[in-house]
């Protein structure tokens, strides 16, 4: 499956969560993609969006791959392999700079005129524009999992089969629209169109969906 782009992924992703129009469904987005999806699973379900602020942890020779995630105030999740080929002092180094980044996205996105939604004892979707080594999503989980939704469901147009099944182990049920086997290795190969979201666009979207509800 290809999608023509992330609109067209987030509409087919909503048609299938159609369940979960009840009300007491949130969904939390990751930026930058990933909102653009969320905001039409959010439509769709008439829910709430908000987001989990996470960021890639990058191979200090190659920092498009990503070797770990760090999801606001949690500890961060690694690829066992890749942490223990980097130095303790690149690890804290990197964690900072991370945890930084995070923090100027939240003042950023949120402002003073945006309330994120609140996930206790709600079915908590999270959603992305698709997964590759699934760390992001997996550090995204064990975040929201702290916060004690009722039930947490990861919701994901195109993912590798071997990601998915990690996830399987954490979230309550995850839902993947398409799972090739021969997974182009990015995301963006599976879209026709995959231009960059700016910090902006995510401010815009996030607002927007907030005004529809009220």
């Amino acid at each position: 499956m290809r999608y023509l782009n992330r609109l067209d992924a987030g509409q087919r992703l909503g048609r299938a969560l159609q369940r979960y129009k009840d009300g007491n469904t949130v969904v939390l987005a990751l930026p930058r993609g990933g909102v653009v999806v969320g905001v039409e699973v959010a439509r769709t379900l008439l829910a709430p969006l908000g987001l989990v602020l996470v960021r890639k942890i990058g191979h200090p020779h190659n920092p498009e791959y990503a070797i770990g995630a760090i999801a606001e105030n949690e500890p961060p999740v690694y690829n066992e392999h890749e942490r223990l080929s980097t130095s303790e002092h690149w690890r804290d180094q990197a964690e900072a700079d991370t945890r930084n980044l995070i923090e100027k996205r939240r003042e950023l996105y949120y402002g003073e005129d945006f309330r994120p939604p609140e996930v206790e004892g709600k079915i908590v979707i999270i959603v992305d524009d698709g997964i590759a080594t699934g760390l992001t999503m997996e550090a995204a989980v064990r975040a929201i999992r702290q916060r004690h939704p009722a039930k947490l469901v990861v919701a994901i147009p195109v993912a590798p089969p071997d990601s998915v099944s990690v996830l399987e182990e954490l979230a309550d049920e995850v839902i993947v629209l398409d799972k090739p086997k021969n997974f182009q290795g990015a995301v963006g190969a599976h879209y026709q169109q995959f231009e960059q979201v700016n910090d902006e666009e995510v401010r815009e979207l996030l607002r927007e969906v907030q005004d529809d509800l009220l």
